[in-house]
């Protein structure tokens, strides 16, 4: 070998990046099915595809895997929302292309609302996550002036992060019940009612 040229990478620390997004997953997955405090390293494991020694080389237990699955989705989301307005979409587009393609999995859609409700629990390990979303989202609406409300008042950040989210919430469940209709198309046009971007007329 050249001195010059790059050392190979052997083994499974060549794809570790890769198989901890699909150990992560599988967590998720396994979470959704069966409860976090049901499911198993094992179960999550197999659904990884990979022994149960395995798994423990990347992750020490399921809260670890639970909150990392969670910070990951979290941080891949805020990367997406900034390419998508430095790209020069519209800020009421912004949330309708990132759930696209979680809206085309029906599985993916399942699990993430059967963990959300789970985490209505205070002693769930995700409650904090859960309970921080209206926060992420009141700090991307604060930039962004309001429409007047029918009855003349102003809308809040907190106001509009709640009726966000529970479109997002909502969308998800009407999608499981009848794909065909799209119903994620919905999202944009309530976005454009429920803000407009600064500086509009």
């Amino acid at each position: 070998m050249s001195d010059n040229a790059a050392p190979r990478r052997r083994g499974p620390y060549a794809t570790t990046p890769a198989r901890r997004v699909q150990i992560v997953r599988a967590a998720l997955a396994s979470f959704a099915e069966h409860g976090f405090e049901r499911a198993s390293l094992r179960d999550i494991a197999a659904r990884a595809g990979m022994t149960h020694a395995a798994l423990l080389r990347h992750f020490s237990g399921k809260e670890e895997l639970l909150l990392t699955a969670l910070a990951q989705r979290e941080k891949r989301d805020e990367e997406q929302a900034d390419r998508i307005l430095a790209a020069g979409s519209s800020g009421a587009s912004v949330l309708g292309q990132i759930l696209a393609d979680e809206f085309a999995d029906p599985d993916y859609l399942r699990h993430w609302l059967a963990l959300s409700i789970a985490a209505t629990n205070p002693a769930h390990p995700a409650h904090e996550y859960f309970a921080r979303r209206g926060e992420r989202l009141r700090r991307r609406l604060h930039n962004a002036s309001t429409p007047a409300a029918p009855s003349g008042a102003t809308l809040t950040d907190d106001d509009r992060a709640v009726m966000v989210l529970a479109m997002m919430d909502g969308l998800r469940i009407q999608t499981l019940l009848d794909p065909s209709r799209n119903p994620l198309r919905l999202m944009e046009p309530f976005m454009r009612m429920v803000i407009t971007p600064a500086g509009s007329e």
